[in-house]
């Protein structure tokens, strides 16, 4: 009998602290930085985001993302048999967090690991997820994306620091009879790592380099389109589908202005895409999961839906998962 991967729960988390573009345009002018809400919505499509407290950290976020997944999935923690994490911003330099994260739910044993792709995370770590089921070293996993961005921010450029926000977003996934994940597409291409970087490390018990986030924003809007586009449609056409099909399109939630010409290119109308950019904001690899969740607790997304989940980061990573909901 074939042997697939399905999810069968989704679980989000946001840190309580909401900053609105008029906080952070406060915050902003204090440091002499000039911007404004109509700056920010115009470019970005963003109007709120949240960020973490002191002392919290992604595996905290995650922790409650997969609480939340785990019980709309009816699935106990101690079935867990296998937890990735995609984040740019563990916990430690090692141990993972998905290590830290298994002892705080209470689970021991099972293989844990991160997984490394920027605001592609995400769809790595399902795509890993899926063929360690679909192949039996699997029965019911835990994918997660969990980033607290607000750390890495430079609030001396208003370009970068009113983009992202921090959040977490999990699913339960798990082995099945019947198809959930119909395909998966995944690439990278290196020669684009100064586009979008956070070009710091730590040697000697300091930090080298710069520790914060750098992004040449047209860059990544002109590779973003075009590699978006493409993925889409490699994992539609291994899936024997097209862009009629789709239900629901769920991007990396980066800037509304990629996610609309993305649609468009798709030719999938607005109201097909799932958008929680303006009140999130950039929570790079929790974003994909964070929307997904947003859209099933709704009501937009349901059993049946036939969901494209696409991303786009740092790397440069890309990819697309289709999947029967």
């Amino acid at each position: 009998m074939t042997r697939f991967a399905r999810i069968s729960g989704t679980g989000s988390s946001l840190p309580p602290q909401r900053l609105t573009n008029a906080d952070m345009v406060v915050r902003l002018a204090a440091r002499g930085v000039q911007t404004s809400d109509d700056w920010i919505v115009e470019r970005t499509g963003i109007r709120a985001r949240h960020f973490v407290s002191d002392g919290v950290f992604a595996s905290d976020l995650a922790a409650e993302a997969c609480r939340q997944a785990l019980e709309a999935s009816g699935t106990k923690a101690s079935e867990i048999d296998l937890i990735i994490v995609a984040t740019s911003t563990p916990d430690m330099v090692f141990p993972s967090t998905a290590a830290i994260l298994q002892h705080k739910l209470g689970i021991a044993g099972c293989p844990v690991f991160d997984v490394q792709a920027v605001c592609s995370g995400f769809i790595y770590a399902l795509t890993v997820a899926d063929s360690l089921i679909r192949t039996g070293s699997a029965s019911k996993a835990l994918v997660v994306g969990a980033e607290v961005f607000s750390r890495l921010l430079d609030f001396t450029d208003r370009t970068t620091c009113v983009l992202f926000g921090d959040g977490a977003g999990a699913v339960v996934l798990e082995a099945s009879d019947t198809p959930g994940i119909l395909a998966t597409d995944i690439h990278a291409d290196g020669k684009h790592t100064g586009i979008l970087c956070v070009p710091g490390h730590v040697s000697g018990g300091a930090v080298l380099g710069d520790p914060l986030l750098k992004m040449d924003g047209q860059a990544v809007f002109r590779l973003a389109v075009g590699v978006l586009e493409d993925t889409a449609r490699a994992a539609l056409a291994k899936a024997g589908k097209t862009e009629a099909d789709v239900d629901w399109l769920i991007p990396h939630q980066a800037n509304i202005r990629i996610m609309q010409s993305t649609a468009k290119k798709l030719k999938l109308p607005m109201d097909k895409v799932v958008v929680t950019v303006d009140q999130h904001g950039n929570t790079s690899a929790a974003s994909i999961p964070l929307a997904l969740d947003h859209a099933v607790r709704a009501g937009q997304v349901r059993k049946g839906d036939t969901v494209l989940l696409e991303g786009v980061g740092g790397g440069f990573t890309w990819g697309a998962v289709l999947l029967d909901f």
